[in-house]
Parts: structure tokens; sequence; C-alpha cells
């Protein structure tokens, strides 16, 4: 069985972290999978919009904390090689999210622990179930942050609320992460996947390339200066200006109508 499986139906492709009775705990399979298929969606015009969900009960709830146990009788510098290394493996899966050229979900039941936190974050929007709870947790097996959380979780709930999030690391409520602004939508638990499904399908509906442009732009606002982002902003409207999804939606609103978006 994969540790991650894929499906597509229409524009909508969703990867579901598949380790159920681990609580999809992110193996070592399951990062290379992860990376792998993210790149070749990336790829891919053909989809539209991307989920991320676990399988069964939970979304994922961290990294492997059983198969680190089985590395901490190495020396300090043996332990310090490995981990350097096993943290970098995430990288390539929070460069290819944040650079998507089209809108990624994260649908959240049960729980979202440690990296499950980063990589909810790193997500671009983010419909939880009434149920899910979430904690940075790292704090509790005596490591610090990865996955990314240390830069978006600050940029998501602010310096103060982020400290509190990572040094107790104390597990919270969908509604609580939503009211802070680590996720966007909470929805009743039996509803969560036609909601996600909703969701999904409204942004492949729209105009795929200029939301690649929108997330580039909003992204890149994080450390930009403002000349510079005003200067990006010109550049990518001018883009979007010159392809059909925009002739479309001008000629739509004219003609006071729906705009059927291509993508293109």
């Amino acid at each position: 069985m994969a540790d991650l499986e894929i499906s597509q139906e229409g524009g909508i492709v969703t990867l579901t972290m598949n380790r159920p009775e681990a609580r999809n705990a992110l193996s070592n399979e399951m990062r290379a999978q992860l990376a792998d298929s993210l790149h070749d969606i990336e790829q891919d015009d053909s989809i539209r919009c991307v989920v991320l969900t676990g399988a069964g009960e939970h979304f994922m709830a961290g990294g492997d904390v059983k198969g680190m146990a089985e590395s901490i009788s190495k020396s300090p510098q043996e332990l310090r090689k490995e981990f350097i290394l096993r943290i970098h493996d995430l990288h390539p899966i929070m460069f290819a999210l944040r650079r998507m050229p089209k809108p990624v979900i994260a649908s959240c039941r049960g729980a979202a622990a440690g990296a499950g936190v980063s990589m909810a974050l790193a997500c671009d929007l983010v419909i939880a179930s009434e149920s899910a709870f979430f904690t940075l947790a790292y704090c509790h097996i005596g490591t610090s942050p990865d996955g990314s959380s240390s830069f978006h979780l600050p940029r998501a709930v602010g310096i103060k609320k982020a400290m509190e999030i990572a040094l107790l690391g104390d597990r919270f409520s969908a509604s609580k992460a939503e009211a802070m602004g680590m996720i966007n939508f909470v929805v009743p638990d039996a509803d969560l996947e036609a909601e996600t499904q909703k969701l999904a399908t409204r942004l492949a509906n729209g105009p795929t390339h200029v939301y690649g442009n929108t997330k580039a732009l909003l992204y890149r606002s994080m450390e930009s200066e403002f000349e510079s982002q005003l200067q990006a902003e010109a550049e990518y409207f001018a883009d979007c200006a010159s392809r059909a999804d925009f002739r479309e939606g001008v000629t739509a609103f004219v003609e006071k109508r729906q705009a059927k978006f291509t993508g293109e």
C-alpha cells in the first residue's frame, strides 16, 4: 500500500497521506512521494486545484517519532548529520506548495500535529472539521519546529501568538485556529468532504493562471519593498491581461453573465 494515494477528478487532484495506522505520520516514503507528485502536478496544466488530506480519522500527526527513536543511540555527530538531511528532505515539498501555480487546499480532520501543522500552514487555504485539533508539539519531543512552520506561523498569527503556540505546544481546536488566522474555514464533521469538494470545484473553475500570479504576488509581499511590489503588480497584471481568461472575464462583465474561465 502506497504511503500517498493520488486521485484526479476533472481539474482537481487529491493527495491523500495514507498511513492511517500511524495517524499519517510522515515517513521517508511519504516525503519522497509528496515531493515527486507535487513536481508533476506543477507541470500539468490539466490540474487546476490541489487538495491535500489524510486517510482515516486524522490529517497528519507529525513526523515518524517511532522511527526517530531508532536513531537516538547514535553519536551526536551522527544524529546531527542524519537530521540535517532528514529535514532538508522536507524542503522540496514546502517549496513546491509555495511555488505551485494553482491553489492548494489542506482538508483537515482529527489531528494536525507537528509537521501536520507545518504542512497545513504551507497550503494556500485550510478547511477543517469542527472536531479537528492542532498542536505544534515539537517542544514535547525536545526539538524546535521544522517544515517551514517557523516562517508561516508568525505571519499567520503574529509573533506573540506564534511564541505561545511553539513554546507551550498546547492543543487547540479548529475554531480557535480559525480565530487566530491559521485556517480559513471550519465545517461540521459530516460535511468536510463535501465542503472541500465545493471549494476545490470553485477554484478549479476559476482563472487558474490568475490564481498562480496572485499567489506569487501575495507570497512575495512578505519580503518585498513597496516599490518592487508595485512593479510586480504591474507586470503580473499585464501578463494576465494578455491571456484568454482576461478577455473572457471582461466580456462576461460587460454582458452581465457568469464568466467561463479555461485557466489560460
